[in-house]
């Protein structure tokens, strides 16, 4: 495995933090900044894969094929709604745009 140094700047509280929480898994700091670094990747390639199959979803097709699921058959146990849902009309619910994390270009 290739390896490579980064010096990386911390300020003093996240340092200390990340330190104990090192500590407290019983893992090298290194290990896991590395976890960390690891995790933000794979989570930034996941929602950029969502993002991309969504821009090509068909939703009225999804929609219709929503409709058709489970006709015809009777509900199972475990199935019931629980006591006191009521369907909120998705119309009404205000849009949300899926955030993306941007990086700041500033430095000092």
């Amino acid at each position: 495995m290739r390896q490579s140094n980064f010096a990386l700047r911390l300020q003093p509280s996240l340092y200390e933090a990340a330190r104990e929480l090192a500590k407290e898994e019983g893992v090298a700091l290194n290990q896991l900044i590395n976890v960390a670094v690891a995790q933000m990747l794979a989570v930034y390639g996941a929602s950029s894969y969502i993002a991309l199959r969504a821009r090509r979803a068909d939703v009225p097709k999804a929609l219709e094929i929503l409709q058709r699921a489970g006709r015809g058959n009777p509900p199972i146990p475990g199935d019931e709604l629980p006591e006191g849902w009521v369907q909120k009309d998705a119309a009404s619910q205000p849009s949300r745009k899926p955030r993306r994390a941007t990086r700041s270009k500033s430095r000092k």
